[in-house]
């Protein structure tokens, strides 16, 4: 994105002005909102261009930048990058095999992690698309707890693709499983406790 046009870069006759603090100053000849800015010492910023006639405001363009570089850095770090995972099937995969690649795509959503799950064609099978639709919804439905259908399925040469996008978002999907780690951690400890052996009084046997 280009930097806006700031101070005598505003080749304009006049500008909406707006103040520094947001309000409305009104339509001014750019001559008069570059001494106000001048006065208060700030800048003047099209922040508007293509409005009729632009839209400038009196701030410190420094400061601006500053603060907008540091937002545009603070959602970068807050924004996990979300992985997406392919699995591959036949469309006549057997039941073994569908449950295996359904254990991989329902780690991977519950990961928060999407899955792009591609259905390979080969020979005649490419003449039977509704076989891979058909396994590709059975697929979806089976992992509805964990995931979404972002994308529906669709041929794509000889093959068939849908893409999963994970209900629970990465970071929440990391702190569950730290938190089911740490109960995990803490179970043995408790069951320690519990089979303990508890202390008994004996009444002394009778002579």
């Amino acid at each position: 994105m280009s930097e806006p046009r700031i101070n005598d870069r505003i080749r304009v006759p006049e500008v909406r002005l707006v103040g520094p603090n947001g309000e409305q100053v009104g339509i001014v000849r750019v001559e008069d909102a570059l001494r106000l800015a001048a006065e208060a010492d700030l800048d003047l910023v099209e922040v508007a261009p293509m409005a009729k006639p632009p839209v400038a405001k009196l701030m410190d363009f420094g400061k601006y930048k500053y603060e907008a570089a540091m937002k545009a850095r603070e959602a970068r770090k807050n924004q996990v990058n979300t992985v997406i995972k392919e699995i591959k099937l036949r469309p006549k995969i057997d039941s073994h095999d569908y449950g295996t690649k359904k254990g991989h795509v329902e780690r991977f959503l519950g990961a928060g992690d999407k899955v792009k799950v591609t259905i390979m064609f080969r020979g005649r099978e490419q003449s039977r698309p509704e076989l891979g639709f058909r396994l590709l919804q059975r697929l979806a439905e089976d992992v509805v707890e964990l995931g979404t259908v972002e994308s529906a399925p669709k041929q794509d040469g000889r093959n068939m693709i849908m893409v999963l996008a994970p209900t629970k978002r990465k970071s929440e999907a990391r702190a569950e499983a730290r938190r089911k780690k740490d109960e995990q951690k803490a179970a043995p400890a408790a069951a320690a406790e519990e089979s303990a052996p508890a202390e008994t009084a004996e009444a002394p046997a009778e002579s």
